[in-house]
């Protein structure tokens, strides 16, 4: 039997429960992964708490919400322990990094062979299994936005998982980068190539004060009326304006929206297109996976009020 984290009914995270179920088996084009980390995501509990945005009927299963209850867990890495009849880019025993996934936060899970990267050596268990879902999207913001070498982008939420990663891939492109971020967390933004600046009043004139060139992009990861409203302001082209958070001004706002909702770009293929670079560059340590804290999987519902309450920097990780 295998152990998997599922909602039993819409909610807050007392209504994840721990419970037995088969050890799937491998569809002909796809694997099997014992998981050893999930990354724990703030989709994760929108999708069972109510506070998900409506997703297009296309998306639903790569939101994991096509079943009557949400399936938690979008991203893992762990060891392949069967392989499809027609499957010959994998072995049995191969370490590997699985993304897009539903249903991780379990022992046991299954993915098309397509959706597996191999696990560089050099990158541990946690890293691995939290690398995908913000690097990707992350890299999805920076392709909409066109932000690169010569640019200053600004990036709001800069300590989350997201941000953080939005960061490290801006710098290495050549972009200055200024990211808001509480102060506790502006020496890690520093280390990552950030100029970082505090939210709150003011705001759009610490960004002045810290970029006198001006703004050319802004990536809001942070859903506030204020990083709306100062992206808004600094950056002249709202074409180079991209949100992951989805609100009704942001839609009338002209900018480009991130996600699987009405209205927004899914980017599929760009965040496919990503992963390879990704682990590589995670692999030769240019690119950071920032863990904030590590949770048994049968406390997942201790890592969702954690991450829901805690400021703390990076992202979370269940280990089965």
């Amino acid at each position: 039997m295998s152990r998997i984290v599922r909602p039993t009914t819409y909610g807050t995270p007392e209504v994840l429960a721990l419970t037995e179920a088969p050890v799937p088996s491998a569809a002909a084009d796809g694997v099997v992964v014992e998981v050893r980390a999930a990354g724990v995501n703030p989709i994760d509990w929108k999708l069972y708490s109510g506070a998900f945005h409506a997703v297009d009927e296309d998306h639903k299963d790569a939101a994991g919400i096509a079943a009557s209850m949400p399936s938690l867990g979008l991203e893992c890495a762990g060891v392949v322990t069967e392989i499809g009849a027609d499957v010959t880019s994998v072995q049995v025993g191969d370490e590997v990094i699985v993304y897009p996934v539903t249903a991780a936060y379990a022992d046991y899970v299954t993915a098309p062979a397509t959706a597996v990267l191999a696990k560089p050596a050099t990158l541990g268990w946690a890293e691995a299994g939290s690398l995908m879902l913000c690097g990707t999207t992350a890299a999805h913001a920076l392709h909409a936005t066109g932000a690169g070498a010569g640019d200053t982008v600004l990036i709001h939420g800069g300590s989350g998982g997201v941000g953080l990663m939005a960061i490290q891939l801006a710098t290495a492109a050549g972009a200055t980068v200024i990211a808001t971020a509480a102060e506790r967390n502006h020496a890690l933004l520093r280390e990552l190539g950030a100029i970082p600046v505090a939210y709150g009043p003011g705001l759009a004139d610490r960004v002045r004060t810290a970029a006198p060139q001006g703004v050319t992009a802004a990536i809001d990861c942070a859903g506030t009326g204020e990083a709306l409203d100062v992206s808004l302001e600094l950056a002249a082209d709202r074409t180079r304006i991209a949100s992951i958070t989805g609100s009704p001004r942001r839609a009338e706002a002209g900018i480009k929206l991130l996600g699987y909702g009405p209205g927004q770009d899914a980017g599929t293929d760009i965040r496919n297109a990503a992963r390879p670079t990704l682990v590589e560059h995670a692999a030769a340590k240019t690119l950071r996976v920032v863990i904030a804290k590590s949770f048994p999987l049968a406390e997942a519902a201790a890592a969702h009020t954690f991450g829901q309450a805690s400021h703390t920097p990076g992202k979370l990780v269940l280990i089965p």
